[in-house]
């Protein structure tokens, strides 16, 4: 159950990002693209903005992917699958501190983003999300 509830908060806070990267990609809430500066000045160049909604496109359709098969496992797996997708989750969500943290602090102290410090937030966000993952699979490995 605690693995189920897990992923659904996932599946739920993953959903209205995917909404936001795709009806409303320059705001500053949902993890919108509109933190970064140069995204509002990317309009100014036709090719440049065609590019960068692109990407922010092909990233929203990569999280709808995962969405879609965290809900498979949801109705589909076993115990032991959904621990699975949670560890996966897990590392993959660590990954995060591999290259896109780095970037977006050194952003943020270069007044890229706004608001500033929005690394910071969104790097306690990400720690929280693999903690609260961590605490549930450990739970869901002791209690079973």
């Amino acid at each position: 159950m605690i693995l189920t509830v897990a992923i659904s908060v996932f599946l739920v806070l993953e959903s209205l990002n995917i909404a936001v990267l795709y009806f409303q990609p320059s705001s500053r809430l949902g993890n919108g693209v509109g933190i970064f500066n140069a995204f509002e000045r990317s309009k100014a160049d036709p090719e440049l903005h065609a590019l960068v909604r692109y990407l922010v496109n092909w990233v929203a359709g990569t999280k709808l992917i995962f969405v879609a098969l965290l809900i498979v496992i949801l109705i589909t797996g076993s115990a032991a699958t959904k621990a699975g997708a949670v560890a996966a989750l897990i590392l993959s969500i660590l990954s995060f501190f591999w290259r896109l943290f780095p970037a977006l602090v050194r952003m943020d102290r270069e007044g890229q983003l706004t608001p500033r410090g929005y690394s910071r937030t969104l790097g306690i966000m990400i720690t929280c999300f693999v903690c609260g993952f961590g605490a549930a699979l450990i739970s869901f490995l002791v209690l079973d």
